[in-house]
């Protein structure tokens, strides 16, 4: 059914409520595609701060920058950014007990099985090494290189400063006629017929009529959650945590190529190295342990000079039912939220994004494209969201109440099919347009301690010496490639040099 309020009214107006890395990512995407036919406006206050800890990205973000054709060398030196090859989960599968969660693939597939069952049956030989040998990625991490291979021959992200890549994405779209206007939301106007936005008021006395409306307030949810009242659905009874507290310190050495999730009692710590600084965090369930607690264990925990004083920031997981509403779509933190374990925050902008592109209202909003909408953007954060509970419930961690409770509690049907499915055959599979593939879902639960409990028969067909071949001929071309990338430091230095004058100079 057709919204009949609105399906002859084109999309002429965008107002983009909120700034920070969602608000500026949306604007440079539809001013870069849509701007010569759009009045695109975005409203912020410098006076309301941004969240500005998704400093750690996946690889997807690459392909949001080829969309708008940004030079990779001036974004890395605008946002003292570095590479990311994956995560390093310390402590997970048990204390002392560490693995990669890498980018790119693991060995070499057959037609009728993944690398996996040959690796399987490669170690009931002991013909096989460790898993993470086989693949590029993980061992250019483990040893700290990196550069640039041809035909994009290795996978990678970025760690980057939130703040810098907000204002970096504002002078871009604003270069494509995006306009930012100065000011606090004080009131929404919606029409009482059909409900819809029609404008914002500002604290100026200032009113931003609009067609389309997109929701970056952040956790506030401004418009979707207090205006149109939009419910929530609470992932806690999965997802315990519940509390960050984020502090910037001061580089004491080279930056490592990935981003490192240190698992404590009652949550975990990150560490992501950037150009001139580590952010760190402790995410946390308040259920488990207090904020003074957290903070000490965060303070003994870090290195380097202190930049800024720890900020606690709350968070309840989980996803809006419906994050486009009427004329109102919400993108990042007011759409919903999943802990920054695999840093996803980024990346379900940047769906939101394309999704929206893909399906733009121009010619007027129809209930039939919002309903699909609603329906691709549920089922992605679906599948991100098992991912990251299966993090916390295949562990041999039972050392405290909080690791013996993650283990103990009952999980999504659709993710227990997936661990059952593992565990059993040595399979896993990957539906179209699910974010993480099949050699994510191994590593982390090879990592998290889960090994097959058979394999396919395909790997029986070879001997042991073509098996051996096989397998050691992959490990060679892997450690071959590793050697020939400079150390990551150094390549980051080098490759950002053209540019960094520019973003060193005094503002």
């Amino acid at each position: 059914m057709r919204d009949e309020q609105n399906q002859s009214r084109p999309v002429r107006r965008v107002v983009i409520a909120g700034g920070g890395t969602a608000g500026w990512m949306v604007a440079a995407a539809i001013a870069r595609s849509l701007g010569k036919v759009l009045d695109i406006k975005l409203l912020e206050s410098d006076e309301i701060g941004t969240v500005g800890v998704g400093e750690a990205t996946i690889p997807t973000l690459l392909n949001f920058h080829e969309l708008l054709q940004i030079n990779e060398q001036e974004f890395m030196a605008a946002t003292n950014a570095t590479f990311k090859l994956g995560i390093s989960f310390e402590n997970w599968r048990n204390t002392s007990e560490d693995y990669i969660h890498s980018f790119g693939l693991t060995g070499t597939d057959h037609w009728t099985a993944g690398f996996q069952h040959f690796w399987r049956k490669g170690r009931e030989r002991k013909l096989a090494s460790d898993y993470g040998d086989y693949c590029l990625e993980l061992k250019a991490a483990q040893l700290n290189r990196f550069g640039h291979l041809p035909r994009q021959g290795i996978n990678y992200a970025y760690h980057l400063d939130a703040s810098a890549y907000a204002r970096y994405l504002r002078k871009y779209s604003e270069g494509y006629g995006a306009q930012r206007i100065e000011g606090k939301i004080a009131k929404v106007h919606t029409d009482a017929a059909s409900g819809h936005i029609t404008a914002l008021q500002l604290d100026s006395g200032a009113v931003i009529e609009g067609d389309l409306f997109i929701d970056c307030t952040g956790f506030r949810a401004l418009l979707i959650g207090e205006t149109l009242g939009e419910a929530f659905d609470d992932w806690s009874q999965w997802l315990h945590n519940d509390s960050a507290i984020a502090v910037q310190t001061a580089s004491t050495g080279a930056a490592v190529p990935y981003t490192r999730a240190i698992a404590h009692d009652w949550g975990w710590q990150w560490r992501i190295p950037l150009q001139h600084r580590v952010g760190n965090g402790m995410v946390f369930s308040s259920k488990f342990v207090d904020d003074d607690t957290a903070r000490a264990k965060l303070m003994a925990g870090i290195t380097g000079e202190q930049l800024v004083q720890p900020r606690v920031i709350r968070f309840k997981p989980g996803q809006r039912r419906k994050v486009w509403r009427k004329n109102c779509v919400a993108i990042g933190l007011s759409s919903g939220f999943l802990e920054p374990i695999e840093s996803t925050s980024i990346h379900l902008i940047q769906r939101a994004i394309v999704r929206l592109m893909q399906m733009f209202p121009s010619a007027g909003i129809y209930q039939s494209e919002i309903d699909e909408y609603n329906k691709q953007a549920w089922a992605e954060i679906e599948h991100i969201r098992d991912f990251i509970i299966l993090h916390y419930k295949v562990t041999n961690r039972r050392d405290t109440p909080f690791w013996r409770h993650c283990a103990g509690m009952a999980v999504p049907p659709s993710l227990q099919h997936r661990i059952d499915l593992f565990r059993e055959t040595g399979r896993v599979f990957r539906l179209s347009n699910e974010l993480f593939a099949e050699n994510s879902w191994i590593q982390v639960m090879l990592g998290q301690g889960i090994l097959p409990q058979q394999h396919h028969p395909s790997a029986d067909l070879m001997g042991d010496a073509e098996l051996s071949h096989f397998l050691d001929s992959i490990r060679s071309n892997v450690a071959r490639s590793v050697a020939q990338l400079p150390p990551h430091q150094q390549y980051v230095e080098n490759y950002c040099a053209a540019y960094m004058e520019e973003y060193l100079a005094p503002k």
